[in-house]
């Protein structure tokens, strides 16, 4: 979450006038996150989030206001979006699309608990559960194909020994594909600020906009890679193990996903390394922003590589 587009007072009250969410009170933009513009709305009937979205278009906007509708309404704990008063989801502020969504209780963890990232896991696989029965399918956007072709724009802007690994992981996960593995819809970006908890239990999972179909593990790995590293960006392999008992007591593992979690936990470094290294090397402007650190998943994917 940040803040790229600002909004005026005068803005937001001619939007909420479709909205039957009462009158304005205060705006406060959301610094964390590199994607959308995010705020914290507040009105006088309750507290809200504000997303106004920099890349998605209107069109591309129902999969996902749709995914967090259904998922709510079955079971998982995450914010359902907020209707107009003509029953739609998507809005437009500031000439980008907009939506508005429940804003959950709780708060994000820097440091998990071994309980936390049980209960992470488990609200994931029942995610992955809920998610079956939803009729909708997207792409993953930022897979094989992406990256593939994202390294031929960074291969010039790094030194030899990171283009020789980038090019070389590429290599190592076209021949070690995930498309036989159990899939349906994934979270696909289910970092530790995109949970929100309330003590040890899972009060939320937010920000679903990169949500799409894919492999099941290849989505616990992305949640491993975050959940149990370490500040030297290795794996806390008592954080790791919490969070799959904590997703296999909602879902077992199939053996060929355990065979495959080593290769999907280099794959999530690989798509959050590349991803990182174009916002670094091409920054978005914006008025508030928050470039994470590329190396984090650079160094992680090291590590599982054995150095």
């Amino acid at each position: 979450m940040s803040v790229y587009t600002r909004v005026s007072d005068s803005e937001i009250t001619a939007l909420l006038a479709d909205y039957p969410l009462g009158a304005f009170q205060s705006l406060h933009g959301i610094a964390q996150g590199i994607t959308n513009s995010n705020y914290f709305l507040n009105t006088d009937t309750g507290s809200y989030v504000l997303t106004v979205f920099e890349t998605l278009g209107a069109e591309e906007l129902p999969f996902f206001l749709n995914l967090t509708r259904h998922l709510s309404a079955n079971g998982v704990a995450c914010p359902a979006p907020v209707a107009r008063k003509d029953g739609a989801l998507v809005s437009t502020l500031a000439g980008k699309p907009a939506c508005i969504v429940e804003r959950l209780a709780g708060a994000d963890t820097a440091c998990p608990t071994p309980a936390q990232c049980k209960s992470a896991g488990a609200m994931l696989a029942k995610m992955h559960l809920a998610g079956s029965s939803f009729g909708e399918t997207m792409s993953n956007p930022r897979h094989a194909a992406w990256w593939t072709a994202a390294a031929a724009q960074l291969l010039p802007h790094l030194d030899s020994g990171e283009a020789a690994l980038l090019q070389d992981e590429i290599s190592f996960q076209a021949a070690h594909p995930d498309t036989a593995l159990p899939h349906g819809i994934i979270h696909a970006d289910l970092f530790k600020d995109n949970v929100l908890l309330d003590g040890s239990r899972v009060a939320g999972f937010i920000d679903f906009y990169y949500a799409c179909n894919g492999s099941f593990v290849y989505d616990i790995a992305i949640a491993i890679n975050d959940w149990a590293r370490t500040a030297g960006n290795s794996i806390d392999h008592v954080l790791r193990q919490a969070f799959l008992d904590g997703y296999q007591s909602v879902r077992r593992l199939t053996p060929e996903e355990q065979g495959y979690l080593p290769t999907a936990c280099r794959a999530g470094c690989l798509r959050f390394w590349v991803s990182r290294l174009l916002d670094y090397h091409f920054p978005a402007e914006g008025e508030m922003t928050f470039i994470k650190d590329p190396n984090a998943f650079r160094d992680l994917l090291l590590a599982y590589r054995g150095g």
